[in-house]
């Protein structure tokens, strides 16, 4: 069997599978519990040795997660081929728009023919950008479930504009936990820098 077959047609229903079975065992504590506690010796001198914050601790692993991210993204998607395939895809829009504002039928057909050429290339592009997802999350879930497990046997606190001081397990957002809102926004900010500097095109 070509895995590599069987990937560009079935790719993007795997990456999918993957994905919800990463986010249901969140929902399975012996499981999150146990892979915190497995890790807890690698990142515990953090904390107990150095005495580092904890919301500084979420800042240097949002950007241990944002380099990894990056150089997965790298190295499995073809960022100019995506360049090219959305260029052509912007362009088939614009004509076909132009056509039909137009009402030019011979136009139209010619289009129509070359449409699911273009749509077949958009797909493999998506399914291009779902390759790395599960590498990420298989380094990513077991960091959140140190994170989860560490901070019900700490309180600390952290300052955010709008929301005040707040203890990390405490909504910040909705129901967002402060923690994760501080995570994220760490996260997004340290990558763009990251890929700044290492010369990875956008998603």
């Amino acid at each position: 069997m070509d895995i590599g077959k069987v990937w560009d047609r079935y790719g993007i229903y795997i990456a999918l599978i993957f994905m919800m079975l990463m986010m249901f065992s969140y929902s399975i504590e012996w499981l999150r519990v146990g892979v915190g506690q497995g890790i807890d010796s690698a990142f515990s001198p953090l904390i107990d040795g150095f005495k580092i914050p904890f919301y500084i601790l979420i800042v240097i692993l949002s950007a241990f997660t944002g380099l990894y991210t990056s150089i997965i993204q790298k190295y499995t998607i073809d960022y100019e081929k995506m360049t090219e395939v959305q260029e052509r895809m912007k362009e088939f829009q614009t004509e076909y728009r132009e056509a039909q504002l137009s009402q030019d039928e011979k136009k139209i057909k010619k289009l129509e023919a070359k449409k699911d050429r273009v749509m077949r290339e958009q797909l493999e592009m998506s399914q291009q950008q779902f390759k790395p997802m599960a590498y990420i999350l298989v380094m990513t879930v077991p960091i959140f479930f140190w994170l989860l497990f560490r901070l019900s046997q700490v309180e600390s606190t952290i300052t955010l504009p709008y929301a005040g001081t707040l203890t990390l397990q405490a909504p910040a957002l909705w129901i967002i936990p402060a923690w994760i809102l501080w995570y994220m926004i760490c996260s997004i900010t340290l990558s763009q820098v990251i890929r700044k500097s290492l010369n990875i095109g956008g998603l």
